[in-house]
């Protein structure tokens, strides 16, 4: 969203930014650096995205998407009317679908056109998740909720007036269920924005970085450690892993496992994912694009993915990534770049190259210009 909010700002476009502050991701307003609040014009409401048991329980007797109602929220929609009210805007941008019940309010106080930013197909991530569930019950009630969004986020493409997906294979996927204008516009990377820490020395080592309450990261995680890690430190007694990022589940911050290392939230992305050599991204479900992967990527790191993973990234096998969808695949990549720290280099700058190549920022926003241009 920052890339988007940013790179329209640069491009010389002006432009308001209405956030959600939740249980889930909250931030206090005052620590927002004065500079931002003043190109962005930033306000916050609160909405409280917490799971009430009650609701979530009788929600399985309606046809309506519980990830969608608890988006719903009394102050966030009279502030978006305030809003509205005191500005004529050409793009209102909605980010993720789950803000799709405000469509109303907008259409009623503005006459801008409506823009959905996909960041992923909600609806496959938990499908994606309800197919690995092996508890009977958490598998029914999950499959509601997946059928639900489902219903919910194909039906309401129409009300839009055009579809921002992230991936290029999200755009095919909403180009089939919706005659809404489509233009696909990943993530990117201003080459500017990236630390050069070369003088620094690497540690030969794995590493995952990614917030760990997002659903697609624990459990990719969890399978590493119970599957592919007992195969790979078995090869390479010496080699180290390092898991970071904010959330830390419980069970993981007590693992006591030789050589993983569970760091936590870091101060610094940029220079925690410089400081080591072999980035892995063992994801089975989720749809968009891992952004942590392309900042990985693009300062140079050799990445381990699954092909879910690697979604949305116009890589090539043993070139620029290496895909491995099994614990023994992983094993093996591993221990090869490992093994072959030249080799692991070389991935790592012809990451680089394709990043700053397919994933530039200032690319990606002329791009998305001359889109809104055209709906307008």
């Amino acid at each position: 969203m920052n890339m988007l909010i940013e790179g329209m700002v640069e491009a010389g476009h002006k432009v308001k930014v209405l956030a959600a502050n939740t249980n889930k991701y909250s931030v206090e307003p005052k620590k927002i650096p004065v500079e931002y609040q003043e190109k962005t014009g930033i306000e916050l409401v609160y909405i409280d995205l917490s799971i009430k048991p009650f609701a979530a329980f009788a929600n399985l007797f309606t046809n309506k998407s519980y990830h969608v109602e608890r988006f719903i929220s009394a102050d966030f929609d009279k502030k978006l009317i305030e809003i509205l009210q005191n500005t004529a805007f050409d793009i209102v941008q909605i980010e993720t679908v789950y803000l799709s019940p405000y469509i109303g309010t907008i259409r009623q106080n503005s006459k801008a056109k409506i823009i959905l930013r996909a960041h992923n197909i909600e609806h496959l991530i938990w499908g994606r998740i309800t197919e690995s569930t092996k508890n009977p019950i958490k598998k029914a009630y999950l499959s509601h909720l997946s059928r639900t969004l489902k219903n919910y986020e194909t039906g309401i493409l129409k009300y839009y007036d055009g579809i921002v997906p992230i991936s290029d294979q999200d755009a095919g996927y909403f180009e089939k269920v919706s005659d809404t204008p489509v233009l696909p516009a990943s993530f990117g990377i201003h080459p500017k924005s990236l630390k050069t820490v070369h003088d620094k020395p690497v540690d030969n080592a794995l590493f995952h970085i990614g917030s760990m309450n997002w659903i697609p990261n624990e459990e990719g995680i969890r399978w590493f450690i119970d599957e592919a890690w007992p195969l790979i430190s078995m090869k390479n007694p010496s080699l180290k892993v390092y898991l970071a990022g904010r959330e830390m589940p419980q069970w993981l911050s007590k693992l006591k496992i030789p050589n993983v290392e569970v760091v936590g939230e870091v101060p610094d992305a940029q220079e925690f994912i410089q400081s080591k050599a072999i980035s892995i991204a063992p994801l089975f479900s989720g749809s968009g694009i891992r952004i942590k992967i392309i900042e990985s990527m693009a300062m140079g790191k050799a990445v381990i993915s699954t092909k879910i993973g690697a979604e949305g990234i116009h890589y090539t096998d043993g070139q620029n990534i290496l895909i491995a969808n099994t614990a023994g695949e992983f094993s093996k990549a591993a221990t090869y770049l490992y093994e072959n720290p030249a080799k692991s280099k070389e991935i790592g700058e012809n990451a680089r190259k394709l990043i700053l190549e397919k994933h530039n920022s200032e690319k990606i926003i002329q791009t998305l210009i001359s889109f809104y241009q055209e709906i307008l």
